[in-house]
């Protein structure tokens, strides 16, 4: 495994790894499902010239439901061994794994846009950088019914699980957390490291004393100069929580601004300001990009904005989604999905052809349908199948992933 590790570090333009490091990157790949790529010939055949892991997780839907998902990560291929064919048996045998695996969709977090459309995916989520300027700041939301505590990192690690599953359960986009990414982000991995010395942690206790949020942040600044505090992990599980947090953050003396990345695009902060201009985004990404794979299970597994019927056609060239379904969604949001078996059946229902693309980017309610329309990417094959597309597909939370994996 140690040069798998070399491998996907060299991958992604990382220095080499320390003992720490790499002790860390073991840990969490002895979770997952990891495959190399040899050359027998090459200088040092013992060092994969490709890479990529997966795992089983849930993705969270609208809903504040969970799909079974298959996360796809550390996707290397080195420039010696560039179109050979490799990156297509990677992420094909990848789509097999999650399919072997039961998952209804796959997913992952990506560096370059270009690449994974040609096998199904499509982005479905957005992340931004969230900038507040200190100068500006005047809060004018309400107070918060508990309180900030600073905490140690090994305190906050006792409960950080707890509170990051209930945080993931209220957003469409988040998936579960696993446990070496909380250790990353409390500093607990290099616990000497200037990163972990520098980072402070924090946590919100509700009225009642339950936990429900915490944040780690460091504040860069020169001497004798006013800081800028970057945060890099905000969790909340509740909205006192989310709106504590921010405060805190924002608040801080001696500062003269906030950078919070991977946050939302429809973060509530610019409302909670008398000037909401002092908030900018930037860095605005599509985050997470995902690919169906079992449309009744992904499907059915969601709650929906408004009942009705629709009819999808889809067409998938790697025939993993391909087919034609039947959505009714109830009052409740509640959906029923089963497959048309007879293809050239005249639809019965408002009816849309797409492809596995426009249905992964539609699915956590982040695309309208009616914007792919527009752009001719959806088909309408009834009048009105739009708007009832739209209606449904539409989700009460804006999806988000606020990590990468």
């Amino acid at each position: 495994m140690h040069g798998w590790i070399e491998a996907e570090n060299r991958g992604f333009h990382h220095g080499r790894p320390r003992d720490v490091d790499r002790e860390y990157d073991l840990s969490v790949a002895s979770e997952r499902r990891v495959h190399g790529v040899y050359d027998s010939t090459a200088a040092h055949p013992d060092v994969p010239v490709a890479t990529v892991d997966g795992w089983p997780t849930g993705l969270s839907v609208p809903g504040g439901r969970s799909v079974d998902a298959w996360a796809v990560s550390a996707v290397t291929v080195s420039p010696t061994h560039r179109r050979r064919g490799i990156a297509r048996a990677l992420m094909e045998g990848e789509l097999a794994n999650a399919r072997s695996a039961g998952a209804a969709i796959a997913m992952l977090t990506v560096t370059e846009a270009t690449i994974y459309g040609r096998y199904g995916y499509a982005p479905a989520a957005k992340a931004a950088t969230v900038n507040v300027d200190r100068r500006r700041v005047h809060w004018i939301g309400p107070d918060a019914p508990g309180r900030v505590h600073f905490v140690g990192a090994d305190e906050l690690r006792e409960v950080a699980p707890g509170i990051a599953r209930r945080a993931v359960s209220r957003t469409p986009g988040e998936i579960d957390r696993w446990p070496g990414i909380l250790d990353r982000a409390l500093g607990l991995v290099d616990r000497d490291g200037d990163g972990a010395r520098a980072m402070r942690t924090v946590r919100y206790d509700d009225e009642h004393g339950q936990a429900q949020g915490f944040a780690a942040y460091r504040i860069a600044r020169e001497a004798n100069q006013p800081g800028f505090v970057e945060c890099d992990f905000l969790v909340a599980a509740t909205d006192d929580a989310e709106r504590a947090l921010w405060r805190f953050l924002i608040e801080q003396d001696f500062v003269t601004g906030v950078r919070a990345r991977l946050r939302s695009v429809d973060e509530p902060l610019p409302w909670l300001l008398e000037d909401p201009r002092a908030v900018t985004l930037s860095d605005v990404v599509d985050h997470l990009w995902v690919r169906i794979l079992d449309p009744v299970e992904a499907l059915g597994a969601r709650r929906y904005g408004s009942a009705g019927t629709l009819e999808l056609e889809v067409t998938d060239p790697l025939r993993h989604a391909a087919g034609r379904f039947r959505l009714a969604v109830d009052d409740r949001g509640r959906a029923e999905v089963e497959r048309i078996e007879q293809q050239d059946a005249a639809p019965t229902a408002p009816s849309i052809a797409l492809g596995v693309q426009e249905l992964g980017a539609i699915y956590l309610g982040g695309v309208r349908p009616s914007v792919l329309g527009r752009a001719a990417r959806i088909t309408e094959r009834r009048p009105g199948a739009m708007v009832v597309a739209d209606r449904m597909f539409a989700a009460e939370r804006t999806p988000h992933l606020s990590i990468w994996f």
